[in-house]
């Protein structure tokens, strides 16, 4: 029987229900996320043209972090911000691709919670027809706040009340947790909508498979550049086993893999900016998909410390990223730490 078969013909928004009559989200978070659904479907509509829609290619503009932005990157975001602003259960909205969060115009009604989103990760993919998606994180608004700033979205990843991405490959689905379980809804594209087709999905404990950009080894730190070098080694090294590499390049692609067969997905402190701690945003990425992870049984750390503990300072930090298979999450942040030990013995 096939996991669709298990969970039988249930849309998103049944579920959605049905965790509301269970008392585990409230009605404001259930349409929420239901909004944020919808944006996602037209974003999907927007990526599927391609060519055809006028939609690839660059914006000629630049982001928050200094980064070209695709015309679909300005396109998703403008998705999200209006189909968020009027629907009375958001203060504010934060976004990857903006300078400041964006609280709900006063002509609307606002809510008590706070959405951050990616509009499009893994944009720098998409005139090459590879999977890019939208990745968001909802956060209650601190009691007593009516006009949010960026502060008020400085909370640890362990204060999110809901999670998730939307992948748009050769079917568009939408992985969710809003805290019992990952759960994974496919678009019905005839029926317009998302269907769940796995549910409490799991990253088995143990991999052989890690995904890394390779290219940028000579800049890793000492730990890292033992640890790739014993997973290379294979099974007549120190791990004992022979490991395969994967990499897209799409945060949510490889994210994607990993939550559906296991490994370990690593964008780690590298020394080709100095300046920066990290590649990966703590509060945009790093934040939910640690979040989705761990929900289903897999680890995610910034290679010493838990991601979801991690106290945030600024709205766009970065953090260096492990996630994936909890066993080897755990090995490589070893790495880390018996460095750390030795190096501050030595001092």
């Amino acid at each position: 029987m096939s996991d669709f078969e298990k969970t039988g013909s249930i849309s998103l928004t049944r579920y959605l229900i049905e965790e509301q009559r269970a008392d585990r989200i409230s009605a404001d978070l259930r349409l929420l996320i239901e909004v944020v659904a919808r944006a996602c479907k037209s974003i999907s509509v927007s990526v599927g043209k391609g060519a055809l829609g006028g939609v690839l290619g660059d914006a000629g503009s630049g982001n928050i972090q200094g980064e070209a932005q695709k015309k679909l990157d300005v396109i998703a975001n403008d998705v999200l911000l209006e189909a968020n602003a009027w629907g009375g259960h958001l203060a504010a909205c934060a976004s990857e691709e903006m300078d400041h969060c964006q609280p709900i115009p006063d002509v609307y009604p606002r809510g008590n919670y706070l959405l951050l989103f990616d509009p499009l990760d893994g944009s720098s993919n998409i005139d090459v027809n590879v999977s890019v998606g939208t990745i968001f994180s909802v956060l209650r608004c601190p009691e007593g706040v009516t006009h949010p700033e960026d502060a008020h979205f400085l909370q640890a990843g362990t204060t999110q009340v809901a999670a998730g991405y939307c992948i748009y490959g050769p079917s568009t689905m939408l992985v969710l947790s809003i805290g019992h379980g990952t759960h994974a809804f496919t678009l019905d594209r005839e029926m317009g909508s998302f269907v769940l087709t796995q549910r409490s999905m799991t990253v088995p404990a143990a991999t052989k498979e890690f995904a890394i950009n390779m290219s940028n080894q000579r800049h890793w730190e000492a730990p890292m550049q033992d640890y790739v070098r014993d997973l290379l080694a294979g099974e007549t090294g120190p791990r004992g086993k022979n490991f395969n590499m994967r990499w897209i390049a799409s945060m949510v692609a490889d994210v994607h893999r990993i939550l559906t067969r296991g490994g370990i997905f690593i964008y780690p402190w590298d020394k080709k900016d100095p300046t920066k701690v990290g590649k990966l945003r703590l509060m945009y990425e790093a934040n939910p998909m640690s979040y989705l992870i761990e929900q289903a049984g897999g680890a995610a750390t910034n290679g010493r410390t838990r991601i979801l503990d991690l106290a945030p300072t600024e709205l766009h930090q970065r953090v260096p990223v492990f996630l994936g298979s909890r066993e080897e999450v755990a090995k490589a942040t070893e790495y880390h730490l018996a460095h750390d030990a030795k190096a501050k013995t030595a001092a």
